[in-house]
């Protein structure tokens, strides 16, 4: 399967005209990316879930030249709840933008060439950085504050079959801005492999709310890795919601950098069939004054399994750091399977610091108790299902957001 990529790779270095230092870079990302391969169970962050071989069961061969940008605008499921400004990405690549409720002289859009001297220790990330083409950035200026979400239609075309599909984006919020951002894939039942990055940088005193949907049943598989850092006095909301794809991995680096920053991440897996996703997170606290908040929820059922592993790291300057962390699995059959991995790395005495993962059965008293109240088995259930699953979509602070999260996973909202 390699080799594959070797000619994919060595075609677009003669397609495209990189510059001496692009084309080192991206030769080092490809090599690493060759040397390490796909991630299997050998890797300690992958040893619950092993995509090479997820891969090599699904694909015989990768298509890199599938057809683009024949897909007509309505072909993407809008959202209708709210205003928001849009983004729509087509197999990666930037299609339109419409901005009809903020200034693009504040929130600037580009579509750039793409290039990055840090070298990853990720495969796929090199995969990424060796492949794309061109980088989508979202800068928000200085002191600016969005006036409506921006929501990112992430769409892969019908002539997109067992394709490779990179994309890259790179967000960057200015000193005192804020920003609400929503990820929403929507994607064909034919495999396809796609392979996510996302760069955030967020400065002195901004705010970013960001919200991951993966949902729709598809056969994709989906590989999603976002390099986070925060400076002084910054904020990060980070909700992921999870229930499409055949196979996901959700995984956050977020580096807490200057003092009185703080990062919340909340996440939901809400599985059946034989789908496997997982989250996995590492909160680096490098300065003093800093707090973090992790809560993940998994509600699995038949052949699904979930997966989340957790780290806190705290540096041995992070004095006063306050770093929560905790995920619950609800099993809602004999042969479903979750698997966490919290830890907790420190090198300072002033820190309160604390995880935890519990995983159970469906209360089958409590189902018997709301039958006796006229429901039905299934009622019953699912009430239970949605009453577990709430406590995390209601930490969402934006409250038609909020609503959306409800209406798509079922859950009734009281107002």
């Amino acid at each position: 399967m390699l080799d594959i990529f070797q000619s994919n790779f060595d075609k677009l270095v003669k397609e495209k005209n990189f510059s001496p230092e692009e084309l080192k870079i991206k030769k080092l990302n490809f090599d690493n990316f060759l040397k390490n391969g796909f991630p299997n169970k050998k890797l300690e962050d992958w040893k619950f879930l092993d995509l090479n071989q997820i891969l090599n069961s699904e694909f015989e061969n990768f298509d890199f030249d599938q057809a683009k940008f024949d897909t007509q605008i309505e072909f993407f499921k809008i959202i209708k709840d709210f205003d928001h400004n849009q983004i729509f990405l087509l197999d990666g690549e930037l299609f339109k933008n419409n901005f009809e409720f903020d200034d693009l002289d504040k929130i600037k859009i580009s579509n750039r060439e793409y290039f990055n001297e840090k070298i990853n220790k990720n495969s796929l990330v090199n995969l990424n950085h060796a492949f794309i083409k061109k980088s989508i950035k979202i800068e928000v200026l200085k002191g600016y504050r969005a006036n409506k979400p921006i929501v990112i239609y992430n769409y892969i075309s019908d002539q997109a079959k067992s394709s490779v599909i990179n994309s890259n984006i790179n967000i960057e919020l200015g000193e005192n801005s804020a920003l609400e951002l929503i990820n929403l894939s929507n994607s064909p039942k034919c495999s396809n492999f796609l392979n996510s990055y996302c760069g955030i940088n967020i400065k002195d005193n901004a705010t970013l709310k960001a919200f991951n949907i993966n949902e729709g049943k598809t056969n994709t598989i989906e590989y999603n890795y976002n390099e986070i850092d925060l400076s002084k006095n910054s904020h990060l909301e980070y909700f992921i919601y999870s229930t499409g794809s055949t196979f996901a991995k959700h995984e956050i680096n977020c580096s807490l950098n200057q003092p009185y920053g703080s990062a919340v991440i909340n996440g939901v897996l809400n599985l059946e069939k034989d789908n496997q996703h997982e989250i996995k997170t590492v909160i680096n606290h490098n300065d003093e004054n800093c707090r973090s908040y992790q809560l993940i929820k998994n509600a699995l059922n038949d052949n699904s399994k979930g997966v989340y592993q957790g780290k806190i790291f705290v540096d041995q300057k992070a004095q006063k750091t306050d770093g929560y962390q905790l995920s619950r699995a609800l099993l809602l059959s004999e042969e479903t399977e979750f698997n966490a991995k919290p830890e907790l790395e420190i090198y300072a005495d002033d820190v309160k610091c604390s995880h935890g993962s519990t995983s159970g059965n469906i209360d089958e008293n409590a189902i018997f108790y709301l039958m006796s109240r006229g429901l039905s088995y299934n009622q019953s259930r699912q009430l239970l299902i949605n009453g577990f699953l709430q406590e995390v979509i209601e930490k969402i602070s934006t409250p038609e957001i909020k609503k959306l999260i409800k209406k798509i996973t079922g859950i009734r909202d009281e107002n």
